[in-house]
C-alpha cells in the first residue's frame, strides 16, 4: 500500500527541501505538503494519510491545535513534532498530548527519514494482504475476537479507509470524510482490496454499535441499488448514443500493459501501480548504450529487486513505462508476456 507522509510548516523553503530530500523514499512512501494547520486539516480529508510531520509555531492554527485535531478526528494516525525552538516543556506537552516523536532544528534528512520508516514499519506489523474480500476477512476478525486498526485500499476506487476493532467488535470506520456506518458501508461494498493491520486500537468508543453481518449485509444491498442506478444510466445513454465500438475505444499506454497482464498473468500478477516516469529515461538511455557497446542488443526490459513491499519492472519507451508488483509475483512469466506483447 502506498503511504502518504504529510508534512505541515509555513517555512515554504523547509517544506521544498523535505520534498526533495525524502525524493529517495519514494518507494515507501509519497510527501504531500501542507502551509499550515487548516491547510493540513483539509489534506487529512483529501487524503489516506499514515503520518503527520508538523511543526509547532505556525500562524493561523499552530502545532498543538492540530494535534488536538488529530487525536480527536484520526487517532490512527501518528504525529512527529519538529521545531526549532526546543524546549522541555514542549517536549513534554507534545508527547502528552499524543505525539509519538519530537525532533528539534536543526535536523538530518536521513534520521528524519529512519524516524518515519520506523513509525511506518507498525502500521502493518500484524501483516498485509493483497487482493482479499474485505467481508469475508473481516469477519474473520470479530470470530478472532481481535484488537486492531485495518486499514484498507480498494483496487477498483484507488479509495482508502481504516476499521478500528476491539475484541473483535467494530468500534468506528473512516474513509475521507465519512465515518462511522457510512464509511463501514462503502468498505464493505468494496470487492477486491489489499489491507495492513496494526495490533493495536487507538479508537475508544463504540460509534457503530452493531454486528458485522448486518452492516456486510446492508452494505451488500447499497451497492446492488447503485449498480442497478448505473445499469438504467448506461442504458439510457446507450440508446441516445448508439453502441461504441471497440475500435473506437481509445486506451492510455498503461491501461493497455493492465489488461495486457491481467489477461495472460491473472490476478497472481501482482500489480500494485503502473504510470509513465521521465526522469527514469537518461537512466534507461545509459543502460540501452551500454547494451549497443557491449553486444546485449536493444534494451526492452528490465526488473529491479528492490528487497522491499514492490519490486520496480521498467519498460523502455518516451517517456518510461514503470510497473510497481508484488515480489511474490510470477516475475518470468510477466516478463516474458510483456516482452512478446509490448
Amino acid at each position: 500500500m502506498i503511504r502518504n507522509v504529510l508534512f505541515v510548516d509555513d517555512d515554504q523553503e523547509m517544506l521544498l527541501a523535505l520534498r526533495e530530500g525524502l525524493e529517495k523514499y519514494r518507494e515507501t512512501f509519497t510527501v504531500v505538503l501542507a502551509e499550515d494547520g487548516f491547510d493540513a486539516v483539509n489534506k487529512l480529508k483529501q487524503n489516506t494519510i499514515s503520518l503527520v510531520v508538523t511543526d509547532l509555531k505556525m500562524p493561523n492554527m499552530d502545532g498543538f491545535s492540530l494535534l488536538a485535531h488529530i487525536m480527536e478526528k484520526y487517532p490512527d494516525i501518528p504525529v512527529v513534532i519538529i521545531t526549532g525552538y526546543s524546549t522541555s516543556e514542549m517536549k513534554r506537552l507534545a508527547q502528552e498530548g499524543g505525539a509519538v516523536g519530537y525532533i528539534s532544528k536543526p535536523f538530518l534528512i536521513e534520521d528524519l527519514a529512519k524516524h518515519i520508516m520506523k513509525t511506518l514499519r507498525k502500521e502493518s506489523d500484524g501483516g498485509t494482504l493483497h487482493g482479499v474480500s474485505s467481508g469475508m476477512f473481516l469477519q474473520l476478525m470479530e470470530m478472532e475476537e481481535r484488537t486492531c486498526t485495518i486499514r484498507l485500499a480498494d483496487r477498483a476506487s484507488g479509495k482508502g479507509g481504516v476499521l478500528f476493532f476491539r475484541d473483535g467488535a467494530l468500534l468506528d470506520a473512516r474513509v475521507e470524510e465519512l465515518q462511522g456506518l457510512d464509511a463501514a458501508y462503502l468498505i464493505f461494498s468494496w470487492e477486491e482490496v489489499t489491507l495492513s493491520i496494526q495490533n493495536e486500537c487507538p479508537q475508544k468508543d463504540n460509534k457503530i454499535n452493531s454486528d458485522l453481518q448486518p452492516i456486510i449485509l446492508e452494505a451488500m444491498r447499497l451497492k446492488d441499488e447503485a449498480d442497478d442506478a448505473d445499469d438504467e444510466v448506461f442504458s439510457e445513454t446507450e440508446e441516445k448514443m448508439g453502441e461504441i465500438t471497440l475500435e473506437e475505444k481509445s486506451e492510455s499506454p498503461t491501461e493497455k500493459i493492465k489488461n495486457l497482464l491481467n489477461m495472460k498473468v491473472g490476478e497472481r500478477c501482482g500489480l500494485e501501480d503502473i504510470y509513465q516516469d521521465d526522469s527514469m529515461d537518461d537512466v534507461i538511455q545509459t543502460i540501452a548504450e551500454l547494451g549497443v557497446m557491449y553486444k546485449f542488443g536493444d534494451f526492452k526490459i528490465g526488473y529491479i529487486d528492490r528487497a522491499a513491499t514492490t519490486d520496480t519492472i521498467i519498460l523502455s519507451g518516451t517517456p518510461s513505462t514503470i510497473i510497481e508488483v508484488n515480489p511474490k509475483c510470477p516475475r518470468d512469466k510477466i516478463i516474458q508476456v510483456l516482452s512478446e506483447n509490448t
